[in-house]
This record gives C-alpha cells, structure tokens and sequence, in this order.
C-alpha cells in the first residue's frame, strides 16, 4: 500500500471512529509506528489530523479557523505560532507565545491542547510541559515581552547564557507576562 492510500484509510477511520492511538493503526495497517509516523505528518501539516493525548483525532473541516492570530489578529503562519485546540474540536492560532499563553489564559476552561514549536529544533511540543524563555536580548519581530519556548530546560539554560532573558515553566509564564502586560494596551509595542 502506498503512502497516500495508508493516509486515506487512517482519515476514513478516523471518520469512523474519531480517535485512534498510533499503535492501533500500526496494526490494522500492518506497518511500524514509524511508517504512521510518517504518513501522519503531512496530514497534521495539512490541518487534517492533529496529535491527542489518546492518540489522533481528525480536524472538522468546518471548525478550521483563519490563520490570523486569536489575540492580536496579526498572521499567525509563522515558525512561532501556538495552535489551541478546543474542546469542540476547534483550532485557535497564535501569532507567537506571548499571544498563546495570554489567549489560553482567557479560555483555559474550554482548551484541551496547546501546542508550540520548540525554537532551536522546531519540534511540535505540548506547551504544558515547555519551558519558556521571556525577554531575551534576541529581536525576533514578535509581540512584547517577547517569549522562546524550548523543549528541554536545559537548552533554555544554554540559550539564556547567551541571550539573556528569564526561563519560566508554563504557568509561571502566563503569570509574567501578565504582570508586565499591566496597564499596557498593545502587545506591539516594545517599552
């Protein structure tokens, strides 16, 4: 079976059954867990599938929002946006972390995922388990204070060595960028 008959028949399962753990599709496929890997990439690339914590689920065409940022409306198409994926199967984008962080802060109650890229390796990571980096003397063209996410603390360590900048974990974040977002209007601008 070719690659994108395997990923036809992963999204018709999916139809069928809303969730699947990687393992199980290995099976029924009869191929390894690196294959589904594979196969599920570019269809988590395409907005058709995205990763659960029980496994895949498929994205409700219907439910896919504009690729404009939920919380400063900039484009959100960028190497540092944040996905938050809601309860109803809705996909919110985040322009960067500074925005992601803030927007999950106000719909905590109806989000089931966030998701990040780690910065030096542009790995898809859980947000919840991330360290954050705030303020590094590094312009990236971002909403202010401007935030890092990293996979690994120890990484984050290694960058803050040489960019400066304070490492905080996820809530520990979302509660700095609060108190320095105090009374500030636009997360734009850089004071």
């Amino acid at each position: 079976m070719l690659p994108i008959e395997r990923q036809q028949q992963i999204l018709t399962w999916l139809e069928q059954e809303d969730t699947l753990r990687v393992s199980e599709i290995s099976k029924r496929l009869e191929v390894s867990e690196m294959t589904v890997y594979r196969d599920l990439k570019p269809l988590i690339d395409q907005q058709k599938v995205f990763k659960t914590s029980n496994g895949i689920t498929l994205i409700a065409q219907s439910y896919i929002s504009s690729n404009h940022c939920s919380y400063c409306y900039k484009d959100s198409n960028t190497r540092l946006s944040v996905q938050l994926i809601k309860k109803n199967q809705h996909v919110e984008h985040a322009c960067c972390p500074h925005c992601g962080l803030l927007r999950f802060q106000d719909i905590e109650k109806e989000v089931s995922q966030i998701i990040c890229h780690d910065f030096l390796k542009d790995t898809t990571i859980s947000a919840k388990l991330a360290t954050f980096l705030l303020n590094a003397d590094i312009e990236l063209n971002c909403c202010q204070p401007q935030v890092i996410v990293f996979e690994s603390i120890k990484q984050a360590m290694q960058f803050q060595l040489g960019f400066g900048g304070k490492i905080y974990d996820f809530k520990e974040a979302i509660r700095a960028i609060t108190l320095e977002m105090h009374g500030k209007d636009c997360c734009h601008s850089k004071e």
